[in-house]
């Protein structure tokens, strides 16, 4: 059994009507030769590759003309053995608002392989009748942004033309297929009795999960090109605990999984339940090394008591900014060097060149070794919100079993 991507192209902001209000992509500068931020892609001694320079600007083509997109399913095809099992629909612009969406639909309708589409804002369905079309097509599920279910709310901040047809759309798939539907939470806005109203929304609709995500506005909670504050009038924005808080009450309080990011997936316990698990924790091999695990403030004091739990004699040391993924080289430089073993792990995925964190970790005249960690310990709600407790635990046990291997074989 195989997976199909397709890939419509497409740039934010331009192929989907319009930034949305709060959309971390707007007021972002069109440099013509952006500075790299170096990544676990990068070859050894050349900062900047495709992904952490023009990748994570979403530097993005028009959509691609349907015979382009066709000819490479074609492609694809002949190079994937067995038969198909699932085919997504992505891009960096919105499949809703793809010019030939509905000849894409028939194509991919063709090859019998459940279809799903990846993120959609809706904003390109003006017709409810599109619902049942693409349910024709073999549609099995969506990742759906819905902001609100009210109505002119999603027409202020999300630019939607057409509010009243994309949320009649939304309430038809969750009535015949998985919709996995998300918003971005601001203060003020969207949050409160209109959250709640959302939900009511969606639960009744028959939605199968509903992701909540924390709308950060500071450079210190993810935005790392250059373009915070997204929204200049946001000042009030919901703490870390405060949005876990809302998570778990509104999950409570409703038959769809709802869960959060940055935090948390109540149903499974995750991020890092494993920490509730003794019996697991005893399995993980035990700490012998000594090294200084760099993460992001969030993450870090749950590694800590992970690694603790394995005899740990490692220290986790938080970095000013949330996210242990978005880390750049400007966090290693704020980092007090003088806490620091000689051996450092940064996060496997953060936006960093290993040669130059040796330059910044080094600069106290202590020569260091910088070694990248594992891509993932634990798993995000995005990630978790169509896993079992299981899955998202033995992800931890691998995670964390590839992460302690690390620290005995370069600490000291």
């Amino acid at each position: 059994m195989a997976h199909l991507t397709v890939d419509i192209g497409g740039r934010p902001g331009i192929d989907c009507q319009g930034f949305c209000s709060y959309c971390y992509f707007k007021k972002l500068k069109k440099e013509e030769n952006p500075e790299p931020f170096g990544c676990k892609y990068c070859l050894p001694f050349s900062k900047g590759c495709e992904y952490c320079t023009d990748g994570v600007r979403e530097r993005y083509e028009d959509f691609k003309p349907l015979k382009e997109v066709a000819d490479d399913v074609l492609a694809n095809l002949q190079m994937i053995g067995g038969s198909l099992d699932k085919i997504t629909i992505s891009g960096g612009g919105d499949p809703s608002c793809y010019p030939e969406f509905k000849d894409l639909m028939e194509i991919l309708g063709s090859m019998e392989a459940p279809l799903h589409i990846g993120y959609t804002s809706g904003k390109g369905f003006d017709d409810p009748d599109l619902a049942d079309f693409m349910i024709e097509c073999g549609l099995s599920e969506i990742s759906f942004t819905i902001f609100a279910s009210d109505p002119k709310l999603r027409a202020e901040y999300m630019g939607d033309k057409n509010p009243e047809a994309s949320l009649a759309v939304l309430k038809r798939l969750c009535e015949k297929i998985d919709v996995y539907a998300a918003a971005v939470i601001i203060p003020g806005i969207n949050d409160g009795e209109v959250l709640e109203e959302t939900c009511r929304w969606l639960d009744e609709a028959g939605a199968k999960g509903f992701i909540i995500m924390r709308f950060a506005n500071r450079t210190d909670q993810g935005l790392i090109l250059g373009n915070a504050p997204v929204m200049d009038d946001v000042f009030l924005l919901h703490t870390v605990r405060e949005f876990a808080e809302i998570v778990e009450g509104l999950n409570s309080r409703y038959n769809m999984k709802i869960s959060g990011t940055p935090m948390y997936d109540p149903s499974i316990g995750s991020p890092f339940v494993i920490i509730n698990e003794p019996d697991l924790l005893d399995k993980l091999p035990r700490v012998t090394g000594k090294a200084s695990v760099i993460s992001g403030s969030i993450a870090a004091h749950p590694i800590q008591k992970i690694l603790d739990a394995c005899g740990n004699d490692t220290w986790v040391v938080p970095a000013k900014k949330e996210i242990a993924c978005l880390l750049t080289s400007d966090d290693l430089r704020k980092l007090d060097k003088s806490r620091l073993e000689k051996t450092v792990i940064i996060p496997g995925r953060s936006f960093i060149f290993e040669a130059e964190a040796v330059e910044i970790l080094s600069e106290d005249g202590i020569e260091r070794t910088v070694v990248r960690g594992p891509d993932m310990l634990t798993a995000d709600a995005e990630t978790s919100m169509g896993m079992t407790k299981n899955e998202v635990l033995e992800m931890e046990m691998e995670g964390f079993a590839d992460l302690i291997r690390l620290i005995n074989m370069y600490g000291k």
